[in-house]
């Protein structure tokens, strides 16, 4: 490789700097995992004020954060990268930070970030110790044999618990306490020393010698002017503006436009070497040719694309329509741009007799699904009704054949001779001794086992259960923090598929059958989710000309009912006095005529729609 010299420009001093196989020796490429609300934008502000890459006019609180959405929640959503200069001991050194998403949806494309980097710093709040999702995201690093750097976070606050949380973490890494860094976002007490450890810790990325170009994806962003924007890190040769280059999945060529660095804003370079982390402008726009874990190549190059590529696979499905009809096109347009910065969306088109067109939408999660269905009220300004979220269910039929079902219209009816299958997950509870009772009680009724248990250093308790995710849909998350009065945390994988004990349920309005209410619903709750919905039903359902039976009905069996009284007008209204004879013979006269417009199929229920969007709508 040859020898590189150049004025390395760093913001506490200006130096010219003679630097050999810079790349080799001055690069730090390192990310930063942590469970949700423990201080990762925070810290990153700290870093990125001490190196001085963002000025002090331009800073702002959660800079790494782009997104209101990111802002108002104080979480991060999308991972954003950014180049910080560093000297240390009169050595230059580049620094590439990717701040990643806490949460659990979001875990593949961390998994795509950390095969980016060397090095990770784990942030551990030292009020509330290890969480669950930090301990996931921990094992993705052990995996991949990234070098871990533990810091305690928020050790100004009164309340810290610095030595028992400092203990749970020699346990959990297998460290001594003098690894352990103390840091504080809001101070930015700490930082320096973290800068520094992460120069001596974190190794230099290794290099291959290689002439052929090889980039992994790990995000990307769109443009209206300039397409696609793909985030990457270079693991082979270098890449430069103009370079005829390729997707190795996709398949889509493309000249790249522009090559630069984030730091975090854009700033374009001559070009970016292995071991860089940086930005390509493809020009592209349409959906569906960027993905997280790609690999980027020469067009010419038959390279083999690098490993770890998966296909997101959705695992909660929900209905999006718009309440007008006229912004169905909108919609339609929405759904597409946000799928050109976010791959692991899915949708296709749908209709219903009630609710008019819409769309079928994949999410990789509950949280996913409110984002984008929040990003598409707030940046396209249009008025949404979202379905009940559900989950794919895996049909074997008699000869064989093999479906995959996400709508409870789809279902086979009762009687068919059919295998069903849905997912499992795999998760983890940590949680203060005194709730597991609550919790157990919770598990019990969401169908879920306790596989093992675990007491951590601090005294809680780590729960490994299994559950159906169904069950996890409905409502888990917010009842495992009412039960646990916000102290316990969970994290879950998808396990396996297993034999589904679900049935559909269907609404009858009149003794017909009303597809648009119809549902999935496990055995266990078939009696509790039939009542509720008929008695949901039967509060929002105006009353008709004739008295209306509203019943639920599960294999083949009516199992809740409800009878709606009639409207009726008060024929008697014009007498004064008299016999009770001419009163009674108005009615009988007024019941006789409701009985022959039934007969000529006069009767009719009429549902308004209000009734469907309140019945169909998530609560």
């Amino acid at each position: 490789m040859p020898i590189k010299t150049g004025i390395f420009l760093c913001t506490r001093y200006r130096i010219k700097v003679e630097y050999a196989h810079y790349m080799a020796k001055q690069i730090r490429n390192f990310s930063i995992i942590a469970h949700i609300d423990h201080g990762k934008s925070t810290l990153s502000d700290r870093m990125l004020e001490e190196t001085g890459t963002v000025e002090a006019r331009k800073m702002q609180n959660q800079v790494l954060d782009s997104m209101d959405l990111e802002r108002e929640r104080g979480i991060t959503i999308k991972m954003q990268p950014a180049r910080m200069e560093y000297l240390k001991d009169g050595v230059a050194f580049e620094m590439n930070l990717i701040d990643t998403p806490g949460h659990i949806d979001f875990s593949y494309e961390v998994s795509r970030a950390l095969n980016a980097v060397e090095g990770v710093l784990l942030l551990v709040d030292s009020t509330q110790g290890v969480q669950a999702q930090t301990l996931s995201v921990l094992q993705m690093a052990k995996d991949l044999k990234l070098k871990i750097i533990p810091v305690l976070t928020k050790v100004d606050v009164s309340y810290a618990r610095i030595d028992e949380v400092s203990e749970d973490l020699i346990n959990l890494l297998d460290c001594e306490l003098e690894d352990i860094l103390c840091a504080s976002g809001k101070t930015g007490e700490g930082v320096p020393e973290l800068l520094d450890a992460i120069c001596e810790r974190i190794p230099a990325p290794t290099v291959s010698g290689s002439d052929q170009y090889r980039g992994l994806i790990f995000d990307f962003q769109y443009s209206n002017h300039r397409g696609i924007i793909v985030y990457q890190r270079v693991f082979d040769g270098q890449v430069k503006k103009g370079d005829k280059l390729k997707f190795a999945i996709s398949g889509k060529s493309f000249q790249a436009l522009e090559v630069g660095m984030l730091a975090p804003e854009e700033v374009p370079t001559d070009l970016l070497t292995e071991g860089e982390i940086g930005y390509i402008v493809t020009g592209i726009k349409e959906p569906g040719v960027a993905a997280v874990g790609d690999t980027l190549m020469f067009e010419k190059s038959n390279a083999e694309a690098l490993p770890g590529y998966q296909k997101a696979h959705p695992v909660v499905w929900a209905s999006v329509f718009p309440e007008s009809q006229d912004d169905f096109t909108m919609l339609r347009q929405a759904l597409d741009r946000l799928q050109l910065s976010d791959s692991s969306l899915s949708y296709e088109e749908e209709s219903s007799g009630v609710l008019g067109r819409g769309f079928r939408c994949g999410f990789l999660g509950m949280l996913h699904l409110e984002i984008i269905t929040e990003r598409l009220r707030r940046e396209f300004n249009i008025e949404l009704v979202i379905t009940s979220p559900s989950i794919s269910y895996e049909i074997t039929h008699d000869d064989g054949t093999v479906e995959e079902i996400y709508a409870a219209s789809r279902f086979p009816d009762h009687g068919a001779k059919v295998t069903i299958r849905e997912p499992w997950i795999l998760g983890q509870i940590i949680l203060p001794p005194e709730y597991v009772g609550n919790i157990m009680t919770l598990l019990f009724d969401h169908e879920s086992g306790v596989i093992d248990t675990e007491v951590l250093g601090d005294g809680r308790n780590l729960l490994t259960i299994e559950m159906p995710l169904r069950e996890l849909m409905r409502g888990f998350f917010d009842k495992l923090k009412n039960a646990s009065s916000g102290y316990a945390s969970l994290s879950y994988e998808i396990a396996e598929m297993r034999t589904a004990h679900v049935a559909r349920l269907d609404v009858l309005v009149a003794e017909e059958v009303v597809p648009a209410f119809s549902r999935v619903v496990g055995m266990a709750r078939a009696e509790f989710d039939a009542k509720a919905v008929v008695e949901k039903l039967y509060k929002t359902m105006p009353r008709q000309q004739f008295v209306t039976k509203l019943q639920a009905k599960v294999l083949g069996k009516i199992i809740a009912s409800r009878s709606l009284s009639a409207m009726r007008k008060d024929v008697t209204a014009g007498l004064y006095g008299g016999d009770v004879s001419r009163k009674n013979k108005l009615l009988d006269k007024q019941k006789k005529g409701k009985k022959k417009a039934l007969a000529r199929g006069m009767g009719n229920v009429h549902i308004p729609p209000d009734v469907f969007m309140k019945m169909i709508k998530d609560d």
